[in-house]
Protein backbone atom coordinates (compact mmCIF):
# COMPACT_ATOMS: atom_id res chain seq x y z
CA UNK A 1 0.00 0.00 0.00
CA UNK A 2 1.35 3.41 -0.99
CA UNK A 3 2.02 5.94 1.76
CA UNK A 4 -0.29 8.98 1.27
CA UNK A 5 2.49 11.23 2.58
CA UNK A 6 4.77 10.33 -0.34
CA UNK A 7 3.70 12.55 -3.21
CA UNK A 8 6.59 12.05 -5.63
CA UNK A 9 9.13 14.57 -6.84
CA UNK A 10 7.93 18.12 -6.37
CA UNK A 11 8.33 21.17 -8.63
CA UNK A 12 10.76 22.40 -5.94
CA UNK A 13 13.23 19.73 -7.04
CA UNK A 14 13.06 20.76 -10.71
CA UNK A 15 13.48 24.44 -9.81
CA UNK A 16 16.49 23.76 -7.61
CA UNK A 17 18.08 21.61 -10.32
CA UNK A 18 17.44 24.27 -12.98
CA UNK A 19 18.99 27.01 -10.81
CA UNK A 20 21.87 24.74 -9.69
CA UNK A 21 20.90 25.12 -6.03
CA UNK A 22 21.55 22.29 -3.61
CA UNK A 23 20.12 21.61 -0.17
CA UNK A 24 23.15 23.19 1.53
CA UNK A 25 22.52 26.47 -0.32
CA UNK A 26 18.93 26.59 0.96
CA UNK A 27 19.96 25.82 4.55
CA UNK A 28 22.74 28.42 4.44
CA UNK A 29 20.44 31.08 2.94
CA UNK A 30 17.72 30.61 5.52
CA UNK A 31 17.52 33.04 8.41
CA UNK A 32 15.20 30.59 10.16
CA UNK A 33 15.68 27.15 11.67
CA UNK A 34 15.75 24.81 8.68
CA UNK A 35 17.53 21.50 8.17
CA UNK A 36 18.86 19.52 5.24
CA UNK A 37 16.29 16.87 6.07
CA UNK A 38 13.40 19.35 5.70
CA UNK A 39 14.63 20.45 2.29
CA UNK A 40 15.25 16.88 1.13
CA UNK A 41 11.80 15.76 2.27
CA UNK A 42 10.27 18.71 0.43
CA UNK A 43 12.10 17.85 -2.78
CA UNK A 44 11.23 14.15 -2.69
CA UNK A 45 7.55 14.68 -1.97
CA UNK A 46 7.12 13.98 1.71
CA UNK A 47 4.18 16.04 2.95
CA UNK A 48 5.44 19.09 4.87
CA UNK A 49 3.50 21.49 7.04
CA UNK A 50 2.69 24.90 5.62
CA UNK A 51 5.10 26.43 8.14
CA UNK A 52 8.05 24.38 6.83
CA UNK A 53 7.06 24.98 3.20
CA UNK A 54 7.07 28.73 3.87
CA UNK A 55 10.54 28.53 5.45
CA UNK A 56 11.84 26.80 2.32
CA UNK A 57 10.10 29.38 0.12
CA UNK A 58 11.64 32.31 2.01
CA UNK A 59 15.11 30.76 1.79
CA UNK A 60 14.71 30.21 -1.97
CA UNK A 61 13.45 33.77 -2.45
CA UNK A 62 16.64 35.08 -0.86
CA UNK A 63 18.74 32.95 -3.25
CA UNK A 64 16.72 33.47 -6.44
CA UNK A 65 15.93 37.15 -6.01
CA UNK A 66 15.04 37.59 -9.69
CA UNK A 67 12.28 34.98 -9.53
CA UNK A 68 8.86 35.61 -8.03
CA UNK A 69 8.08 32.39 -6.23
CA UNK A 70 4.94 31.22 -4.45
CA UNK A 71 4.68 28.06 -2.40
CA UNK A 72 2.01 26.77 -4.80
CA UNK A 73 4.71 26.73 -7.51
CA UNK A 74 7.07 24.65 -5.39
CA UNK A 75 4.71 21.98 -4.09
CA UNK A 76 1.90 20.21 -5.93
CA UNK A 77 -0.21 19.84 -2.78
CA UNK A 78 -1.60 22.34 -0.29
Amino acid sequence: MENPNNLGLQPLDALMNRLHIDNADVVAASKEQITFKMVQKGRKGRRLTLHVRMKILRALQSIAAGHELKHEQLFNYS
